[in-house]
């Protein structure tokens, strides 16, 4: 790959990873809840989980997503149920302080295992492999894709971990908290919406 284009891969990362979405809607609502040391683990989950994805995805496993179409339509309802599922539970989310029961931060291989059902991660992994992933070194184009995301996902991850953490003191009030909460929630609506309009097709 040329210069040009592993500029453009860093900027298109960078515009994909710090935008809105599940992951970082979760994160925010983590580190606001638990705390940054304490959602470091989901944060890191993230950071490395989405660039092994996009590494498999570049080396093939698109290929059959596109030959089983049943299965990414599997996997995008899934998705959606249980994006659901996580904004109800973020919306219900205690403010910071106080008794979270059995609450606790995703750990590693949660997050890690969430990408693969996450529906702006596979649009992002489709895109990035549809344009910069031409299959004349698989290998090495499908690292250098997946190595950058990972240098990207890790200010990313726990750039918005540490955002919410932050706010924790501002949260300490129920109102405040649940506001929060409704912000982060409708953030994940709105890609399970997307979710039902977008083709995950590779090439699409």
């Amino acid at each position: 790959m040329t210069i040009e284009t592993i500029i453009a891969i860093v900027a298109l990362a960078a515009g994909t990873v710090w935008t809105p979405g599940p992951n970082n809607a979760m994160l925010a609502s983590s580190g606001a809840r638990f705390g940054f040391r304490a959602t470091l683990p989901h944060a890191m989950g993230v950071a490395v989980g989405f660039p092994v994805m996009c590494f498999v995805m570049a080396l093939g496993l698109g290929q059959v997503f596109e030959a089983q179409p049943l299965i990414g339509e599997i996997l995008r309802w899934i998705g959606a149920a249980l994006l659901l599922r996580i904004a109800w539970k973020t919306l219900n989310a205690k403010p910071p302080g106080t008794d979270q029961g059995a609450a606790k931060p995703w750990t590693f291989l949660q997050a890690s295992a969430f990408q693969w059902i996450n529906p702006k991660a596979w649009v992002m992994a489709v895109s990035m492999i549809s344009q910069f992933v031409t299959g004349v070194d698989p290998v090495r184009e499908a690292a250098l894709v997946a190595g950058i995301y990972l240098l990207v996902g890790l200010t990313s991850a726990n750039g918005w971990a540490g955002f919410g953490a932050a706010l924790q003191r501002f949260l300490s009030t129920r109102g405040r908290m649940l506001a929060f909460n409704a912000v982060m929630a409708g953030l994940i609506v709105l890609t399970v919406v997307g979710l039902i309009f977008a083709d995950l097709r590779p090439g699409a």
